[in-house]
């Protein structure tokens, strides 16, 4: 568990008792932050995705989620996943509405960039609408080798992962 980078946001592995409040921030989510990380609308997560969300498959992939604290406890703002193989593994993140632009997301990559090194992965792929700025910004400004190509809309960025493992993102 670490600090994130502000005071009071905890970034952790997700559990698998975190399935009420994964669906408690879904709800929070405007649609527009829901159809940017999915593509479509949607109302709610099935329970397939919410049991692989909270479920991970350690060997494939990771998912992260940013918490505060509120009045009823520890509270997602914020998730971070990928899934793959050594090869590749396609990355994908949510935050909150309110949380965003707080780096959140930036340190959410950070922390997956080095559980997907110490687990062999050689590089991410994410698939961004072009319209989405600030995701696209978190990963042009991650440090590493970046490549993009555009179609239909969809940016997919490849962030190479080899090379130094100490680097620094910068904000």
């Amino acid at each position: 568990m670490s600090t994130g980078p502000c005071n009071g946001i905890t970034i952790r592995p997700i559990r698998a008792q975190d399935k009420a409040a994964i669906v408690e921030a879904f709800r929070a989510l405007e649609p527009r932050s829901i159809y940017r990380r999915f593509f479509f609308p949607k109302k709610e997560l099935s329970d397939a995705e919410l049991r692989r969300l909270t479920e991970p498959d350690k060997a494939r992939e990771a998912v992260l989620v940013a918490t505060i604290l509120s009045g009823n406890g520890e509270r997602i703002v914020g998730v971070g996943h990928y899934i793959g193989n050594e090869e590749c593994a396609q990355l994908a993140f949510t935050v909150e509405e309110d949380y965003q632009g707080r780096g959140i997301a930036t340190s959410l990559l950070r922390r997956l960039i080095h559980l997907a090194r110490e687990s062999g992965v050689s590089r991410f792929e994410a698939h961004v609408l072009a319209g989405n700025g600030p995701m696209l910004s978190v990963l042009r400004h991650s440090g590493l080798p970046v490549t993009e190509r555009e179609r239909d809309g969809i940016v997919t960025v490849t962030l190479a992962l080899n090379g130094n493992a100490d680097i620094q993102l910068r904000p």
